[in-house]
């Protein structure tokens, strides 16, 4: 058996004669957990990011990042420069595990330490084309001292823009408004593996975060080329749009980190918009790119608990690595609490309304829509194999997403097995969003 990664937290157990006979797995489901068992004689590989190395030079710490910016003076110095006297801070929303505990409290403090006063900083919510965070959200997420001490604003690409121009492609880039007349940009986040555009972080706080609907929408169309997947950034049309926007958008300066299964941080980089975040892209390669000899019949995978699994258009993600590691004909379980359904209007739409992937297909070619395209990557993956979901969402539901319902992983497990014949191979990912899988001998 095959084991990549930090470390095992599964449980081995059933030992007959010396010889394992099944594998215990308990994951994290919504804000709860879930359990089940692969047999041994099935069980391949167990996919995790493996660990993280320190010949990067990376900080280890957000205080350090934020003392040894890459491609930048320290923040403070930037405000001394520009003589400012307001600052945004681009923010994750709810969707995005951000460990802002460990973020925001060093970073307020290098803003106040430059003279800034409270309520001249803002907390700018990337929502992108998410909904609007509840107040309540903002407490836990950026803590209850931070939301009453600075002002918190939700980001609309509807309302409160302001145009950056004419990007490649010919749409007009506009942003958050705050953007624009704040005298220093500050953003934030995560860096880690991202479906379409490489890898996250960086200069996608920009587009699709603090952007209009119709940067965001043109971005997401870019979906169908190739090159737009899952951990390249060479040569990714997503990837080359998404800077060119952080550039227009003039962001000052940088705070992403990097973090381990336990969501505790293992890397932090400061400073450039690009520098910085290469140098925390490199750090994600080395860990989250993983191989196997040959697909497999049977892949399980699990996103990671809340929020990642908040609800399918969320959790759709698990499904890019985990097509990455099945056969043609295949079979993924995933495993997705999706306590709000479907997640998204559009998206939702698009399910509803079609008969067949095929006319989701031919509605992402010649009708595009923002929320669609992640119904036209589920269907991508339904062309190549079989998706059971086990989540809480009703069966009705879950078929007009053309996947299987089962209740537990167990009864999925039983109706892969009936369809994928005898003694079949499986691969377990437990937290399938954070690591891209290659096929040791595929020439592609």
């Amino acid at each position: 058996m095959l084991f990549l990664g930090l470390f095992v937290q599964e449980k081995v157990f059933g030992i007959i004669g010396g010889r394992v006979v099944e594998m215990d797995f308990t994951w994290d489901f919504a804000q709860d957990r879930i359990t089940f068992s692969i047999p041994d004689e099935n069980l391949t590989a167990i996919l995790k990011r493996k660990g993280f190395t320190r010949d990067g030079g990376l900080p280890a710490t957000v205080e350090s990042a934020l003392e040894n910016p890459f491609g930048a003076p320290p923040l403070r110095e930037i405000i001394a420069q520009k003589g400012a006297r307001s600052v945004v801070i681009v923010v994750n929303d709810i969707t995005r595990p951000t460990p802002y505990d460990q973020i925001l409290p060093p970073l307020l403090r290098e803003i106040q330490s430059a003279g800034v006063v409270d309520e001249e900083v803002t907390l700018l919510i990337a929502n992108g084309i998410h909904r609007e965070q509840t107040a309540g959200e903002s407490v836990s997420i950026y803590g209850r001292e931070i939301c009453r001490r600075y002002r918190v604003i939700n980001h609309s690409p509807d309302c409160d823009l302001v145009s950056l121009g004419t990007l490649p492609g010919g749409f007009d880039l506009q942003v958050n408004r705050l953007i624009k007349e704040s005298d220093v940009v500050v953003t934030t986040g995560l860096i880690g593996l991202h479906y379409i555009a490489g890898y996250s972080g960086g200069r996608k706080s920009i587009i699709p975060g603090v952007a209009g609907r119709a940067a965001i929408t043109a971005t997401h169309a870019l979906m169908a080329d190739e090159r737009a997947c899952l951990g390249n950034i060479k040569d990714n049309p997503v990837n080359d749009l998404l800077i060119e926007g952080g550039r227009r958008a003039g962001v000052d300066f940088i705070l992403n980190v990097i973090t381990d299964d336990s969501k505790q941080v293992v890397a932090a980089v400061a400073g450039d918009m690009e520098q910085a975040w290469l140098k925390g892209v490199e750090c994600c390669q080395e860990a989250s790119l993983c191989y196997l000899d040959r697909p497999a019949d049977i892949v399980v995978a699990g996103c990671g608990g809340y929020p990642k699994d908040i609800s399918l258009y969320q959790a759709q993600k698990a499904l890019e690595s985990s097509v990455q590691a099945v056969r043609d004909g295949g079979i993924i379980i995933l495993v997705a609490a999706c306590q709000e359904g479907l997640g998204e209007d559009t998206f939702a739409r698009w399910v509803i309304e079609a008969r067949s992937c095929e006319d989701i297909k031919n509605r992402f070619l010649h009708h595009f829509e923002l929320g669609g395209h992640k119904a036209y990557a589920i269907c991508r993956v339904l062309e190549k194999c079989r998706v059971v979901l086990v989540s809480c969402m009703d069966r009705a539901m879950v078929e007009k997403t053309f996947m299987i319902h089962r209740l537990t992983v167990a009864d999925a497990l039983e109706y892969a097995y009936r369809q994928v014949g005898n003694n079949p191979s499986v691969v377990v990912i437990p937290e399938a969003p954070t690591i891209a899988v290659r096929i040791a001998n595929d020439p592609n």
